[in-house]
């Protein structure tokens, strides 16, 4: 009878252990790899709502495996360029990620169009982060292109990934005010210190089931449906959560 039990106690044990384990992330990367130091930061602070198990990069020599290894976190390489077709290194990169069996994957500068067998694979649990407030500025060259324009506004976008290019469903924007005679490198700056604060967020939403992409393609957020250009955190708000100074004007 004490063995039954203890067999039964066993298994119990097996299934907390099971229950217990954190959502799994895979992340996507070809060079520095800015934003995976941001979610690894996050998920040191325990933060992140889940586990960082695998970074892959399509460039051997991407400084974010060397970040990736520094954290302890399994680095892989798959150059793009050893294989004949889009499609061929999609498919190999379909069979490394699901090998890490990951909740969410991560694009975080991954600099590669991906085919629709892709992204029909990871449809709902694959994000982006873009540099502008889309659907503005899809593509590249986002910063040259806002100023060219004389926006008074700019920013960085998370959204769920689809077909289109830089085109899927927002799930968190944040805002930088653009000055009238807005030096570049300032704006990038502020913009890429906007990407580390939200990219976590947006991955520690979906990873704690609280963010998700309906069948019809809408955001919902705690069981609402989001706008077309999801949370949108104001300037000021974010300048206060990076403790920027603001100007008297800029304050609300």
């Amino acid at each position: 009878m004490s063995g039954d039990m203890n067999d039964q106690s066993d298994t119990l044990n097996d299934f907390e252990a099971a229950a217990a384990e954190k959502p799994r992330v895979v992340v996507l990367i070809s060079g520095n790899g800015s934003n995976l130091q941001a979610l690894l930061d996050a998920q040191q602070h325990d933060e992140l709502g889940g586990e960082i198990v695998a970074v892959i990069s399509n460039k051997a020599d991407a400084y974010g495996l060397k970040r990736a290894k520094d954290a302890g976190v399994d680095a892989v390489a798959l150059p793009h360029r050893e294989y004949d077709s889009r499609d061929a290194f999609d498919a190999a990169l379909i069979k490394v990620i699901d090998r890490h069996e990951p909740n969410l994957v991560v694009l975080a500068g991954f600099m590669r169009i991906l085919t629709p067998a892709f992204v029909d694979h990871y449809r709902g649990r694959m994000l982006n982060i873009h540099p502008s407030l889309l659907p503005a500025y899809q593509g590249l060259n986002t910063h040259q292109r806002a100023l060219a324009d004389g926006v008074s506004e700019h920013g960085v976008s998370v959204h769920f990934v689809t077909e289109e290019l830089d085109g899927g469903p927002v799930i968190i924007q944040a805002v930088v005010n653009v000055e009238p005679e807005q030096d570049l490198d300032a704006l990038i700056d502020k913009v890429h210190a906007r990407e580390h604060l939200i990219y976590p967020i947006a991955v520690r939403w979906f990873l704690e089931g609280r963010v998700k992409l309906t069948p019809d393609g809408q955001v919902t957020l705690d069981s609402m449906t989001l706008p077309a250009t999801g949370l949108r955190m104001s300037h000021a708000d974010a300048a206060e959560e990076l403790d920027e100074d603001l100007d008297p004007d800029e304050q609300d």
